[in-house]
């Protein structure tokens, strides 16, 4: 099979909860403390993949992390029956559903060796985030386990902060035409923290053997950051020769575009003017946290949260650039409004990887029937509701377990149990 587009979800945990803990992230912290739903959050994520199954894309599932995070709280000199409430909480996160900070992934066309590299984020810089990576190595380590046609890596070492491909664009000509890869950092946030260093860009850019030449760094604007772009799939998103992104997005606009045309001359850059769009507006609606994909029929359609389209001038907007503008031929509202209220859209859910589905482990992939399994068993284990008062429940935790548990061996995934 030629190179295909896998969009890997990360299914929302059942330990899905609003502790507020990601300073910078505006949604996380204006609805900390709020009651969650994991069960409702999880089957909205499934229905988002059966949405993408829909459009006739490849999909594939990465699973929810142990929670409470014991062997975490254990290399803190702390048990999870005596941990501080705020420790407690960062150890319960749900976080991990958020698999676009799972890696940043180079195809093969990009590479030296002719192998599709992966290496995991640190996520150093939140404490909630920065003890996921071991169970995301070891995820990955089973689904790509084909070292003829992958490279896993471990995490780039403290101190340089990586949050994975969310500060990470491919553009290409096509799927398997050689790309420019697009590294994306952080400098300044005003009163936010930066959490995608440079440094940690050049070491990932290195070990996936990446052309110097085809390889770009790019300063992320102030403004942005300290609007609540915490993340570059805030305020852009790239497929293939389409790079969709507000006005504000990068420190050098004019400078980063000039680097962009030069590098492909064919690229489409369609640029949201704060005029129309106000960046504020585009940060709450989430407008480019969304899945830009390639159709199997041609052109591309844009998978975006329902929030964007209830937001009018987002929406005016985006009527016109599907009249106008060639490659966006379809817009695909899903609703995962538990996953917004947590400050995480469409792209934030999902790992894209360009690679033939034949080299990855089956049990990674979905289907309709596939789903169905995962929905009866979120159905039947996923806690209802949690509140701020439950994630010190033991009954909880035991529930939280059982339903994991559950769900590895529904996919034939006892070694992740």
């Amino acid at each position: 099979m030629p190179l295909t587009e896998i969009n890997f979800d990360g299914l929302v945990g059942p330990s899905h909860n609003y502790a507020g803990l990601s300073l910078g992230n505006l949604a996380s912290s204006s609805n900390a403390g709020a009651v969650s739903h994991p069960r409702d959050a999880a089957l909205q994520g499934v229905e988002k993949m059966r949405a993408n199954l829909g459009l006739g894309l490849t999909q594939g599932l990465l699973l929810p992390q142990r929670r409470p995070n014991k062997r975490w709280l254990t290399t803190l000199g702390a048990r999870a029956a005596k941990a501080e409430p705020v420790l407690l909480a960062n150890a319960m996160s749900a976080s991990a559903m958020w698999a676009a900070n799972a890696a940043t992934v180079s195809p093969a066309p990009d590479t030296r060796d002719g192998r599709c590299h992966l290496t995991v984020a640190n996520l150093m810089t939140m404490p909630h985030r920065s003890h996921e990576w071991r169970e995301t190595l070891a995820q990955l380590r089973i689904a790509f386990a084909d070292e003829t046609h992958f490279a896993v890596h471990p995490p780039v070492p403290p101190p340089f902060g990586d949050e994975g491909a969310a500060n990470h664009m491919r553009l290409a000509s096509g799927h398997a035409a050689p790309g420019i890869e697009v590294f994306v950092y952080g400098a300044r946030g005003g009163a936010f923290p930066v959490r995608q260093r440079l440094e940690a860009c050049q070491a990932v850019a290195r070990l996936h053997r990446l052309d110097p030449e085809r390889v770009l760094f790019v300063q992320q604007s102030e403004r942005a950051i300290a609007g609540g772009a915490f993340h570059n799939d805030v305020v852009a998103v790239a497929n293939e020769n389409l790079l969709l992104c507000h006005g504000q997005a990068f420190a050098d606009r004019d400078g980063v575009f000039a680097d962009f045309r030069r590098l492909l001359p064919d690229i489409q850059i369609v640029e949201v003017p704060a005029s129309r769009v106000p960046l504020e507006t585009a940060i709450r609606s989430y407008l480019f946290n969304s899945q830009l994909v390639t159709l199997p029929e041609g052109g591309m359609a844009l998978v975006l949260p329902t929030e964007s389209r209830d937001e009018l001038a987002v929406w005016s907007w985006l009527e016109e650039l599907v009249a106008t503008n060639g490659a966006i031929r379809r817009l695909i509202p899903v609703d995962v409004r538990e996953s917004m209220a947590n400050g995480g859209g469409p792209a934030c859910l999902r790992l894209r990887v360009l690679a033939d589905p034949a080299h990855v482990d089956p049990r990674f992939l979905v289907d309709n029937a596939r789903l169905d399994r995962v929905a009866e068993v979120i159905a039947a284990r996923w806690p209802e509701a949690i509140d701020s008062e439950r994630l010190a429940d033991r009954s909880l935790w035991a529930e939280i377990e059982t339903a994991r548990t559950e769900l590895c061996r529904a996919l034939e995934l006892d070694e992740l149990v």
